[in-house]
């Protein structure tokens, strides 16, 4: 017969088992919800969605006269919606790309300089330094919103909002390629520079051992020897992710292309989703399905590298 002590210790553990179950079901229900009803038919999203879907597309304010029905089973299993995205319509993947050319190169470059200023944080010392990281951790907490408006000026000043105009190189390849971005350089830039990544990287670093690193330099290693085949490997956990946490942030970005970006045909994916809405609610079904694949991918991929690099950046790892 169990112990008093022992009952409730295994009540409490069956209460918290439950509470993350009910929780883990109630984060899935709108992702499951979403990838069912995107192989419905019209006809069915129409029946089951029909009320919510007039509301929606209405110009004036009304009320939904009966009850959206919620199907998890499809009646019958319908690949329209995909077949229009991924091949009738080529806006939709246009749209996809552009949030690809947005987000691939912020995180590349963020990660890059957020080793190299993580480095210098972590290996050297002073008052300047101390000044510089507290200005970082400032800069961190503040929702992105407060900084909205100085970026805009900044970007104003410098001329990076005309987006359309041309860079003359006579290799057409090349001018395509750095035009691609050069468009884009009002949302990339100031994302290269984010602290997130820089405060997570500094605090990993903060924790390789001093001896690795005097061992390396007694050896003759560089400063950048010592980043590159000492500290990055350690870091790797960390390192990852930041790219999982960085890619999924800019991935889902919505406030900086609407202001930063004069050029609607550049908005990336995230903004078009709520033109999508209003219009063939089995095609949002669709469109919202493709736009969470990369992020599902990365997360499976990195998973435990994630929790790996939360706890030993926040000092939970020994």
């Amino acid at each position: 017969m169990l112990k008093p002590k022992h009952r409730r210790q295994r009540i409490f553990t069956a209460l918290i088992t439950a509470f993350a179950f009910f929780g883990a079901v109630l984060f899935l229900f709108p992702t499951v919800l979403t990838v069912v009803n995107s192989f419905m038919t019209s006809s069915e999203i129409s029946a089951n969605y029909g009320a919510l879907y007039g509301n929606m597309t209405s110009d004036t304010k009304t009320y939904i006269s009966q009850n959206v029905n919620l199907k998890f089973i499809p009646d019958s299993v319908s690949a329209k919606q995909y077949e229009s995205v991924l091949f009738r319509n080529p806006e939709y993947l246009l749209k996809f790309w552009n949030s690809v050319i947005l987000t691939v190169p912020i995180t590349l470059f963020q990660v890059i300089v957020a080793l190299l200023a993580s480095y210098g944080f972590a290996r050297f010392e002073g008052k300047l330094k101390a000044i510089i990281f507290f200005s970082y951790i400032i800069l961190m907490i503040m929702p992105y919103q407060v900084t909205l408006v100085p970026n805009f000026l900044v970007a104003d000043k410098l001329g990076m909002l005309d987006t359309g105009k041309q860079i003359g190189l006579n290799i057409p390849l090349l001018r395509n390629f750095i035009q691609m971005f050069y468009s884009r350089r009002a949302v990339i830039l100031p994302g290269i520079f984010s602290p997130f990544s820089v405060f997570l990287l500094t605090k990993a670093m903060k924790r390789i051992p001093s001896s690795y690193i005097e061992a390396a330099k007694l050896d003759g290693a560089s400063e950048l020897q010592i980043l590159i085949r000492i500290c990055t490997p350690l870091c790797k956990g960390p390192l990852v992710s930041v790219i999982m946490l960085v890619f999924i942030d800019y991935w889902n970005m919505v406030e900086q292309p609407l202001v930063l970006m004069k050029d609607t045909e550049l908005h990336p994916l995230s903004v078009f989703l709520s033109q999508i809405n209003t219009g063939d609610l089995g095609l949002a079904f669709a469109v919202g399905v493709v736009y969470m694949v990369p992020t599902i991918l990365m997360f499976l991929y990195g998973e435990d590298y994630l929790v790996e690099g939360i706890t030993t950046s926040g000092g939970i790892k020994g």
